[in-house]
């Protein structure tokens, strides 16, 4: 990949902060491919703490894939689309993308590579193939996979810029009676690191919601669509606003009486990624993907019609 700085809002990012946003890898990701010598500016190897110029030539090595530490496993994917460069498949609640402490089977990728085999994409690194997106543990719905790393850069860079859209449902607590756009930057919470929280120097995130049902409970049956995607962008946004998706332990309202009348269906957020759109990475074709709310989100919401009545 080279990429000539010619957009003068890419002028002075650190390096690494450059690469991961270009290519869609993590961070630390970007880190190592500098460290590795794969990153060249103007033919030269730079650190990490490089600030970028106007006209500089960013050259990036795609290194060989190196064999997956995760294992594949024989895990039913419901699967919406699939071809030789891309797959669709929505997330069942309770899955995990990618195998972290503690969730090292069962995951995502491991159903991936059963049913992949080789056709993934390594870029995402040997923890991560073919993920170029991810959705939390206990929030369902479509994720999009890159086969080969043509696809991978391809939709990292609709991520960037926005060409993918991810459409999201929830239920939030309260009630939300006009559509409202939410812009608030977010970043890991300085109290508590396994939190996100709205920090004033934190990333740009921009979510905006429109409510579909309005319930005299107490609740909001909401779309929300993504113009950033920052780790728990929904669930933080809406928690800042006092309104946050019922069954949500980490950002929610344990004492509300919603959540403990909703406790026995919820089992996490309710919070699933309903649509997702998206550029064919080798066709160009725009391809809309949608899937139906799943079961326990259909009788949550069922429940409340009722009481509306």
């Amino acid at each position: 990949m080279i990429e000539l700085i010619n957009d003068e809002t890419k002028i002075a990012l650190r390096l690494d902060i450059f690469v991961s946003s270009f290519m869609g890898v993590t961070r630390s990701r970007a880190q190592k491919l500098i460290e590795d010598g794969l990153v060249k500016v103007n033919g030269s190897i730079k650190d990490k703490n490089y600030k970028t110029r106007l006209n500089d030539c960013i050259d990036v090595t795609i290194p060989q894939a190196e064999p997956c530490k995760a294992e594949p496993e024989n895990i039913p994917l419901d699967i919406v689309y699939e071809d030789n460069d891309i797959i669709v498949v929505n997330k069942p609640k309770g899955m995990v993308v990618h195998p972290a402490a503690g969730n090292n089977e069962g995951t995502l990728v491991s159903a991936l590579l059963y049913h992949c085999k080789d056709s993934l994409s390594g870029i995402g690194g040997v923890m991560r193939p073919g993920i170029v997106h991810r959705i939390d543990k206990d929030t369902s719905g479509l994720i999009v996979a890159a086969k080969n790393d043509d696809a991978h850069l391809a939709l990292s860079s609709q991520l960037k810029d926005h060409r993918m859209h991810r459409i999201y449902h929830a239920i939030a607590l309260g009630k939300i009676e006009e559509n409202i756009t939410i812009n608030k930057p977010i970043y890991r919470s300085p109290k508590d690191r396994k939190k996100m929280a709205i920090v004033a120097d934190g990333k740009p995130a921009v979510t905006h919601v429109y409510p579909l049902e309005v319930f005299d409970i107490g609740a909001t049956y909401v779309k929300c669509v993504l113009e950033t995607g920052r780790t728990h962008q929904i669930r933080v946004h809406l928690s800042s606003i006092n309104r946050p998706i019922l069954g949500d332990k980490t950002y929610g309202l344990e004492k509300n009486k919603l959540e403990k009348e909703f406790s026995q269906y919820t089992l996490g957020q309710c919070l699933h990624a309903k649509e997702l759109v998206l550029e064919h990475p080798k066709t160009h074709e725009l391809m809309h993907f949608e899937c139906d709310l799943p079961d326990y989100f259909t009788k949550i919401l069922n429940l409340m019609r009722g009481k509306n009545n």
